[in-house]
């Protein structure tokens, strides 16, 4: 089954009472913008998570730029907003996935089956005539009992383990021009982990009309056949957030693999690990 759901399904299903719906709004540059989005107007029902300080924790010397929070902080927050076993999560952006993809994966590796990322975002929702409004909501806590999914994630250790291996592909998540080591912008050190792939977390979006939209599952299946041909798929980026986005296009195309959570900022933080670039002297 996909893990995505229609704007269609949700104006259809907006009433469920075990539906919880998630607004993931957010932007690296602007660390209010996820709060001043969601009080300008936000899908009826929903609730909001902040990635940088719920769904993070803090920053220290290694574990990269966006550290996954701790089981037990994880646990408090998820069942503040009610969630439990039994409840149906959508979670949502305005489309490019980055925030939703980060709750979907923390979810799925807490053990919840039923989460799914909102196609197309909160614009194509209005566009149908999805119900918008400014209520803050509280939902009543509940109870999430957690069962950790150990395969979906991996350390520093992990990767170096597999750097060169011919059986396993390391996916780097980010703009070629990051992983070549032209352009680093956020990061203290330019590059790649050694041996990795880059597949560009937006090259699975289609750009229709002047917006982007998720390729369909034929289209990534093709966009990822090579890496069919690997016994092990590891997926990184920069902090951890867009490697989300490939991990569920990575899902959407049946292609099992594990995310890197700390990813290229934490990499570099080790000062032994090696980086390559593509650069010519």
């Amino acid at each position: 089954m996909s893990n995505l759901v229609s704007v269609e399904w949700l104006k259809n299903n907006i009433n469920n009472e075990n539906l919880i719906i998630v607004d993931c709004r957010f932007s690296l540059m602007d660390k209010d913008y996820g709060k001043k989005s969601y009080e300008q107007g936000h899908i009826k029902g929903a609730v909001r998570l902040d990635i940088e300080t719920q769904l993070s924790s803090e920053v220290k010397e290694h574990g990269g730029r966006h550290p996954l929070a701790s089981i037990e902080s994880l646990k408090e927050t998820f069942e503040n907003i009610g969630i439990s076993n039994d409840s149906i999560i959508v979670c949502y952006d305005e489309g490019d996935l980055a925030g939703p993809s980060r709750l979907w994966w923390t979810l799925k590796y807490l053990g919840h089956d039923n989460v799914y990322v909102l196609r197309d975002g909160i614009e194509s929702f209005k566009k149908i005539g999805g119900e918008i409004n400014t209520v803050e909501i509280k939902n009543n806590k509940d109870i999430f009992n957690i069962k950790i999914n150990e395969e979906m994630k991996v350390d520093m250790n992990y990767v170096k383990e597999r750097l060169y291996n011919k059986n396993v592909a390391i996916v780097d998540s980010r703009e070629n021009i990051r992983y070549i080591g032209i352009f680093e912008p956020v990061d203290k050190k330019a590059g790649h982990v050694p041996s990795a792939l880059n597949y560009f977390w937006m090259d699975i979006f289609n750009k229709v009309d002047e917006k982007i939209e998720l390729k369909s599952v034929k289209e990534l299946k093709e966009h990822f056949k090579e890496l069919y041909n690997y016994k092990e798929v590891i997926v990184y980026c920069g902090s951890g957030i867009t490697a989300s986005v490939n991990s569920l296009a990575l899902s959407e195309a049946n292609i099992n693999h594990k995310v890197y959570t700390g990813s290229f900022s934490d990499w570099i933080s080790y000062d032994d690990n090696e980086i390559e670039t593509n650069l010519k002297n």
